[in-house]
This record gives structure tokens, sequence and C-alpha cells, in this order.
């Protein structure tokens, strides 16, 4: 099932403070993971830092993309699933470790010989999950979970992955804000 193209609206200030649309259109970064054939990420915007800086700035998504917000800064992307296919899962963690590293992240990913999902991975960040469209299950390292349209999940920084066991297409919203992991968490982490 192809999913609908991403319009983006961006709006700024004119010079003398008129609110004005400083952008109409299709995304300019729409990414398909080489390693994991049929997953799209479409960036939206992304910010560097708490408050975040309004200003007329340059689009913040042109560039090399990357998995994680900036430090202190936030990431909105959509990201379409495609199904669950055999080959993603006999040869999905191999493919998992080389899509993290393709986009900054090689250690994002979680996958052992004994992981629920070939796909496990963590980052430290605090992640607002909105399933738009499809089915999708969130896979952690003792439950499962099935989640349909309109279901949102808040994720803080634990081992998980997106499981598309629905035979269609999935389109997610994240937003992704920086994180760091309170120190008895961090020792926890450390041991796995």
């Amino acid at each position: 099932m192809n999913l609908p193209p991403v319009r983006r609206v961006i709006t700024g200030h004119a010079a003398d403070g008129r609110a004005v649309v400083t952008a109409d259109g299709a995304l300019p970064t729409v990414v398909p993971l080489a390693h994991i054939p049929g997953t799209v990420f479409h960036e939206i915007w992304s910010t560097a830092a708490s408050p975040a800086a309004i200003d007329n700035a340059a689009d913040p998504t042109l560039g090399p993309l990357t998995l994680s917000p900036p430090a202190s800064g936030s990431r909105i992307r959509m990201v379409d699933i495609p199904p669950d296919s055999e080959a993603l899962l006999a040869h999905g963690a191999a493919n998992m470790r080389q899509a993290f590293a393709s986009i900054g992240e090689s250690q994002a990913s979680t996958v052992t010989a004994d992981s629920p999902h070939p796909l496990m991975h963590r980052t430290e960040t605090v992640d607002y999950g909105v399933v738009l469209s499809g089915e999708i299950t969130l896979v952690l390292d003792d439950s499962e979970l099935a989640l349909k349209a309109g279901d949102v999940v808040i994720q803080r920084g634990t081992n998980h992955a997106w499981a598309n066991r629905s035979g269609q297409s999935c389109r997610m919203l994240f937003v992704l804000l920086a994180g760091d992991y309170e120190p008895e968490i961090r020792r926890s982490l450390a041991g796995r």
C-alpha cells in the first residue's frame, strides 16, 4: 500500500512582525532506509535546544538523516513501516545494525541472539509515537502490545521494536525529545 506524500506548512514572521507562511509543500527530506526495505523516514522538523529558538532560520531537516534529536532538542518525523517479511525476520538484526550506523547511531541496535524481534533498539530519548494509519505491534523485552490508528505510545528510552504483522503498511508520527537516563536506570542498563 502506497501512503500519500506528506505536506508541510511552515510559518514565520515578516519583517514587520506579521505571521506569514514561509513554506508549503512536499518534505525535502524523505529517506528510504537502504538496509530495511520499505521503511521510509519523512523528516518534518527539528529543534536544537529547549526552549526552542523562534526565528526564521533555514530548514533544519536538510542534510544527513540522524535518528535522535540534537542534545536538548526535538525531532518530528513520520515513519512508514512495511509488513514484516521473511527476509526481515531472517536478516533484520544485521540489517538493523547497518541501518542505525547509516543514520549515526550504531549503538542503538540492541539485538542479541535471544531478542524477541530482530529490530530491537533503544535511544536515550522520550518518544511520542502516534499510529496514523494501519496497525503495528510494540515489542518490548518481555511483552507485546497491538496498536491501531489513533493509539499513542510514550516510549521512555526503553528497548523495543515495531513489528508489522498486519500485511499492510503502517504510518506513524514520532516526536522525539532528547533525554537523559536517571542514574539508577543508567546503571541497570549498563549490565544489559
